[in-house]
């Protein structure tokens, strides 16, 4: 068996078994804390760039299924774990977890720390790292490059427009900055005729469509980063129905004046309580981001806060006070509740049938 080390920026390295495709990558090391649904992470574009630490314990009990990406391939850099399952039990387990890494050429590490790694990234905060193949040599110095936000909405999105569901009450455009599948599924249940574009479309791309409502996708990278498609962002809003989640929440944000930072090691798992400021109702999420909204920046001119993290009080949703525009930075197509937050759906579409696509504002001109 392959020995191989993940080497830390801070100095620290993790001994470990090699699993999956034999390359070195480097990339940001973060953490997970779900039990289940390794399968929905490695497939989630949002990890693109990243190096996946999972920290329970054992992984890929269940294998792997198709029925189960979220999109058409494995986005992770590179997976960090302490336990692989190469014998799993499910119906539907179709391959193993480390099949399925050596099919996507994506290099991994077995037999590691996990416990104590994910407490050094804890300390650390952000921590870039390396997985090599050779023997660690004293004094070697490691590049820890990390590739920019615009390459990697490339990476993960698509390159022309696809159609999906048959719904007839309701066309909803995805603007795609590294969509999830689950959220197109949510949306197909609702009815819905969804038309996915690149996130280099234009307005008029866009307009030329007649969608009834707009969705602004999760993604990769930092949001500040993107400061191009700022523009094209607000005037959505200010013509249709919009639903903004995670990247999508925090562009919106930007798009209005608001800023964004770097989180200590973000939220990544399945069990984060975030509050309806409204309600006072507290549902529980799964979330994924490194990035977050700072509160202070917002405009009471344009938006109320609308959902807070229960533990540490972050920004996870805003409500414009005068459109019909809605940003989370929670997933409510996941499912840890298990259908705690489906609804934000539901009230998007609903909105976006009764306006069926009529203009919101006498000027759609930022």
């Amino acid at each position: 068996m392959t020995k191989g080390f993940l080497v830390l920026e801070t100095g620290e390295t993790f001994p470990g078994d090699w699993i999956g495709y034999e390359c070195e990558v480097s990339g940001e090391v973060v953490f997970n804390t779900s039990m289940t649904g390794y399968q929905e992470m490695l497939t989630d574009p949002s990890y693109a760039g990243q190096i996946l630490t999972l920290s329970y314990p054992i992984i890929g009990n269940y294998g792997v299924s198709s029925d189960s990406h979220e999109s058409n391939d494995l986005h992770v850099a590179g997976v960090i774990l302490s336990d692989i399952c190469e014998t799993p039990s499910h119906f539907q387990s179709e391959i193993t977890l480390s099949e399925s890494l050596k099919q996507a050429a994506v290099p991994g590490l077995k037999n590691v720390d996990t416990r104590t790694l994910v407490t050094i990234i804890r300390k650390q905060q952000t921590v870039r790292g390396k997985l090599i193949l050779e023997k660690i040599v004293p004094g070697y110095g490691h590049k820890f490059s990390l590739p920019n936000s615009h390459k990697l909405i490339e990476q993960v999105s698509v390159k022309k427009s696809i159609v999906l569901g048959a719904g007839s009450s309701c066309h909803v455009v995805l603007v795609d900055f590294g969509y999830k599948k689950s959220i197109v599924d949510a949306l197909i249940k609702q009815d819905c005729k969804v038309t996915i574009v690149p996130h280099s479309s234009s307005f008029e791309d866009i307009e030329k469509l007649n969608p009834y409502g707009v969705i602004i996708s999760n993604g990769p990278g930092d949001p500040e980063d993107l400061e191009r498609y700022f523009p094209l962002i607000k005037r959505l809003t200010r013509r249709y129905p919009t639903l903004g989640i995670c990247l999508g929440h925090q562009l919106i944000a930007l798009a209005y004046g608001g800023k964004t930072k770097k989180m200590s090691f973000g939220h990544r798992g399945a069990n984060h309580p975030i509050k309806d400021l409204f309600t006072g109702k507290v549902t529980i999420t799964s979330q994924n981001h490194g990035y977050v909204v700072i509160k202070e920046s917002l405009n009471p001119k344009y938006f109320q806060l609308l959902f807070q993290n229960v533990n540490d009080g972050s920004v996870e949703g805003l409500k414009h006070v005068s459109l019909p525009v809605i940003t989370v930075q929670f997933h409510p197509e996941a499912h840890p509740g298990p259908s705690d937050a489906h609804y934000i759906f539901t009230d998007f579409v609903e909105t976006a049938r009764m306006t069926r696509g009529k203009q919101l504002c006498a000027t759609v001109h930022p």
